[in-house]
């Protein structure tokens, strides 16, 4: 059962007096239990995705169409003190930089225990408590104790363990992970991967999960979104994306995985397209190797394929 879905989602950013558009009619949902991963390139579009959930966007950006239900409530039209009730509180968020989320000028005890406060209304030694069962859930030594610390007396994996106690101490519903282990060492992402999925597991919590790395995806993820310059090019569920992947591109972004028997990478040739470059038919035609003389002057259509979804004319 869907407790998220987004429907024909358009969005673009205000420069110069010129409009860009940045998302192109993206479509996902997100299940009760579900960890939802969005892959794909920097300035793909992932991150605005998740935050246009949040309704935590630029001023410059706006929405041109399209819904995002929760609750049967589109989340783009309800009054913004509403969302102010639902962000954070049954919708969560943990950055990608744990250092520069965290106040470094308030102990990491205020920062948890002022979201219990805004959110639970409990206040004193009750969302104390609160506080230190949450750090005991990440596994944080003496969580006690260590309300009272700042937040550079904190390792990068434990600060990252601290922004996730404070999207778990609301007993968010969804939890959008944004690149969670970025910048931590391997054991390190193994452990926050491992924590997520006990929270995922425990309390039936869904992620919206953000990164580049397809072995963490392949590892955590229930259901995968390609994304490519703003459009969702390939979604399915992640043992099928990984066995048979159909998009061009998502067969490329697969092969620049390590080979270990011929320990062979296999880059994709040509850049990323920026926000201001416009396509009349597929954006992925300059870079694609299969790419045809139609695809220059046709937009391919999602076509749905078994369990998958693929926008190429290649399945047309």
């Amino acid at each position: 059962m869907s407790i998220l879905e987004i429907k024909n989602l358009n969005l673009s950013f205000r420069s110069n007096n010129k409009d860009y558009q940045a998302l192109y009619d993206v479509n996902m949902s997100l299940d009760k239990g579900e960890m939802f991963a969005i892959v794909g390139e920097s300035g793909c579009g992932k991150t605005v995705t998740a935050m246009t959930v949040l309704r935590l966007l630029a001023p410059n950006a706006k929405i041109m169409s399209g819904e995002i239900i929760y609750n049967n409530k589109d989340l783009l039209k309800i009054p913004l003190n509403e969302m102010t009730k639902i962000r954070g509180k049954e919708i969560a968020l943990i950055p990608q930089d744990p250092m520069t989320s965290l106040n470094p000028l308030y102990t990491i005890g205020s920062q948890i225990i002022e979201v219990i406060e805004t959110h639970q209304g409990v206040k004193g030694s009750e969302a104390q408590k609160i506080a230190t069962d949450v750090l005991n859930q990440v596994k944080i030594p003496n969580a006690k104790e260590r309300l009272k610390s700042y937040p550079h007396e904190f390792s990068g994996g434990m600060r990252q363990r601290v922004i996730i106690a404070m999207a778990i101490a609301c007993k968010s519903k969804i939890i959008i992970a944004d690149e969670p282990t970025t910048a931590l060492d391997v054991t390190v992402q193994a452990q926050i991967m491992e924590l997520l999925k006990e929270i995922q597991q425990n309390h039936g919590t869904s992620f919206i999960f953000i990164s580049h790395d397809f072995g963490l995806v392949y590892e955590s993820a229930d259901k995968i979104a390609v994304m490519y310059h703003g459009h969702v090019v390939e979604q399915s569920c992640a043992q099928e994306l990984f066995k048979n992947p159909k998009h061009p591109y998502t067969q490329a972004l697969l092969k620049t995985l390590p080979d270990f028997n011929t320990k062979k990478l296999e880059p994709i040739e040509g850049q990323p397209p920026s926000i201001k470059d416009y396509f009349v038919g597929c954006p992925f035609e300059p870079r694609c190797q299969k790419r045809m003389e139609i695809c220059k002057n046709e937009f391919p259509p999602c076509i749905s394929t078994n369990n998958s979804c693929v926008s190429c004319l290649l399945y047309k």
